[in-house]
């Protein structure tokens, strides 16, 4: 499979009065389309921010990134904001969703900033959200009516109503009990399947077994690659290879 995004070189700088954090340090990145790459690592690690740095909502300091062959490092904040629209999905540990709207009005704002045809993204949105074990029960309802895991599925919903090239998720599992962690998981290793690429960073051992390969961050410096292969169920041995991994990484 092609490369779709790449980082060389990259690092990023907190500066705090005289005081400097270097956070990612001459870091290099590659993902093959179709990929579900897992970052992982201990706290403070540079995580979240090489995240929020490959999709654009974060600057590096130093170094390029790269989207399928074209470097995106130089664009103005408008075009950053473009690209993010048109290629990038995100999900975050915190559903965002907006309380005063309805979940298929959570949904469809996003989607309607790409397409004008309010109808076929209304469709598209009830679709998404039936495929990820929703009701349509739910489509009126409001985010405050919703668990836990039903709104992180809306949420993931919203992430990928524009069919976005690669999928964002940082902690998406986090604020999640363990029936409500496997259904997003399982929402996560369809869309994988079906040939979403897919970077999710996370702490949990349990999610980051779903991706194909897992990336250790230290000190912002990527110190170890497991390659896992496409996640299967009765992987008995998936889940000691992590292990074994994790452990010789120091985590």
């Amino acid at each position: 499979m092609k490369s779709i995004l790449q980082a060389k070189d990259l690092c990023k700088t907190f500066s705090n009065e005289s005081v400097q954090q270097h956070v990612l340090k001459n870091l290099n990145f590659t993902m093959k389309q179709g990929d579900f790459t897992v970052i992982m690592g201990n706290s403070g690690s540079g995580k979240s921010t090489l995240l929020y740095a490959l999709s654009g909502m974060e600057r590096p300091t130093l170094g390029s990134i790269s989207y399928q062959g074209e470097e995106i490092t130089g664009y103005s904040n408008d075009k950053l904001a473009v690209f993010r629209r048109n290629h990038c999905g995100f999900v975050f540990q915190q559903n965002y969703l907006n309380h005063t709207m309805s979940v298929l009005d959570n949904i469809m704002v996003c989607g309607l900033l790409v397409s004008k045809d309010r109808k076929a993204v209304a469709e598209r949105a009830k679709e998404l959200l039936l495929q990820v074990g929703l009701s349509q029960e739910v489509f009126h309802k409001f985010p405050t009516q919703l668990s836990g895991g039903e709104a992180q599925r809306v949420a993931v919903v919203r992430g990928i109503i524009n069919a976005p090239e690669i999928l964002f998720a940082d902690e998406p599992t986090g604020a999640l009990n363990s029936q409500n962690t496997e259904n997003v998981l399982n929402v996560f290793t369809e869309l994988n399947e079906a040939g979403q690429s897919i970077v999710m960073v996370t702490h949990d051992m349990r999610s980051a077994r779903r991706g194909n390969r897992v990336l250790y961050l230290k000190d912002g410096v990527i110190t170890g690659e497991l390659n896992l292969g496409a996640y299967e169920t009765k992987d008995q041995l998936r889940h000691q290879k992590l292990r074994n991994f994790l452990q010789e990484m120091g985590w």
